[in-house]
């Protein structure tokens, strides 16, 4: 049994692999770190990484800040103020306005999602879709180790008036009960597979009384960053026997497992995971943004989803990098990341051909680029959404300017000569009302 430990900013020079790194390597950690928070453990240090291999090892830029998260500018004057050995406080004031400056919320979350009870707003939930709520219980809002490119990086930022957490199931039952519409609940964070299995339960069990409530989803990196949760830790045969009793109770489980590369899941400690959760009924679904640095090629893509799909779980989504925190440093263009994905996708059996992507998760919907082509000798790239705020746009067609620098729809330009794509009129009533 592995006893768990973190280590941070703040206690580095105890992680036993701390000479490895260089002073200058160690000074950008700290420097980065004010602004995107560190944390990594004992799992990832000595089962993932390869030290030899370092700065260049995947996994350690999924795990290690990297200066290039920081615009140069930004980074200089926090490594000036680092340095020269000034208060804290002023330290800390100047990440806080790098902070703000980098779109903390992408898509809407506060201001479009947040759904509202008897007048008042369920903060800590989000209802961007009609079928699905995702819930955001206060006691996961941390994970075993934090990943550099991660889009909720406000949750650990110490912007409180920016985090989604809440406590109350008593409300979530309440809100779902006036909407039976809702099919789908989505427990994330943070890493809902942080909290005791005793916590879960408080979560999960009210929610097995609900007819409505099909599915069941736990979004964790911890079969990566530390699959223990489910073999050794004191309560997972505990997490275990509440897997089984949500499914026996004929909800689906699915466990949406934040796979980056393979090696995150090539350890003994991940397979005997992956066996377990699987022995309870549970699903389990993979997805990750394609991420520069990491797995911006087609050869580690395709290379995860032969392994998963040999371990049982379901390839899902290939996103791409959302637009906020350090996008400019990991973000992939459109094109390039189509043509990885194509060129993974086509080597895979129909088994693993359940994968989609790649796909923007923007204030729209979930918007998939499907192909670049050329129509009246115009290129264009065609997408569809896969999923939206309006279910009527779900799995509609449509086209916009090609852009070799484009990587977010944001970037995007309607083709054919429109003025806008044909679901912005709505969405602008949408943020007005």
């Amino acid at each position: 049994m592995l006893k768990y430990r973190s280590y941070t900013a703040a206690n580095i020079h105890e992680l036993p692999q701390y000479r490895a790194l260089s002073d200058e390597q160690i000074h950008t950690i700290k420097t980065v770190a004010t602004v995107y928070p560190f944390r990594i453990n004992n799992h990832v240090a000595e089962n993932l990484i390869d030290w030899s291999a370092v700065p260049d090892d995947p996994v350690f830029r999924l795990s290690f800040p990297q200066a290039g998260m920081l615009q140069d500018k930004e980074f200089n004057d926090l490594s000036g103020l680092i340095r020269s050995g000034k208060d804290k406080t002023i330290i800390q004031r100047t990440a806080r306005q790098i902070m703000l400056r980098q779109n903390p919320n992408p898509a809407g979350q506060m201001e479009l999602n947040t759904p509202q009870l008897d007048g008042i707003a369920l903060h800590g939930m989000q209802h961007k879709y009609r079928e699905s709520v995702l819930f955001f219980p206060s006691e996961a809002q941390v994970c075993h180790a934090y990943c550099t490119y991660c889009f909720r990086w406000p949750q650990f930022s110490g912007l409180d008036n920016l985090k989604f957490a809440n406590h109350d199931v008593s409300r979530l039952i309440s809100y779902l009960k006036e909407h039976p519409e809702v099919k789908d609940i989505i427990f994330t964070g943070g890493d809902p597979m942080v909290m005791s299995s005793q916590l879960l339960r408080k979560y999960i069990e009210p929610l097995l009384k609900i007819p409505a409530i099909r599915t069941i989803r736990i979004g964790t990196k911890s079969l990566s960053w530390w699959p223990y949760r489910f073999t050794t830790d004191t309560d997972a045969d505990d997490i275990l026997r509440l897997f089984e009793k949500i499914v026996h109770a004929g909800k689906h489980l699915a466990i949406m497992a934040h796979i980056s590369h393979p090696g995150e899941i090539e350890n003994p400690a991940a397979l005997d995971a992956i066996t377990r959760i699987r022995s309870t009924g549970a699903v389990i679904r993979s997805q990750s943004p394609i991420v520069r640095y990491i797995n911006d090629n087609a050869q580690t893509w395709e290379a995860m989803w032969q392994k998963q799909l040999h371990l049982g779980i379901i390839p899902y989504y290939m996103f791409l990098e959302r637009d906020t925190g350090p996008k400019h440093y990991f973000d992939v263009p459109l094109h390039e990341a189509l043509n990885i994905f194509n060129t993974a996708y086509r080597k895979m059996s129909g088994l693993g051909r359940t994968v989609r992507g790649p796909s923007m998760s923007c204030s729209p919907g979930k918007i998939i680029v499907e192909d670049i082509t050329e129509i009246d000798e115009k290129k264009v790239f065609v997408l569809k959404f896969t999923q939206s705020r309006d279910p009527e746009w779900t799995n509609q067609l449509f086209f916009a300017e090609y852009d070799e620098s484009a990587s977010w729809i944001d970037d995007l330009k309607p083709a054919f000569g429109s003025n806008k794509f044909f679901f912005e009129e709505e969405m602008t009533e949408m943020m007005r009302a």
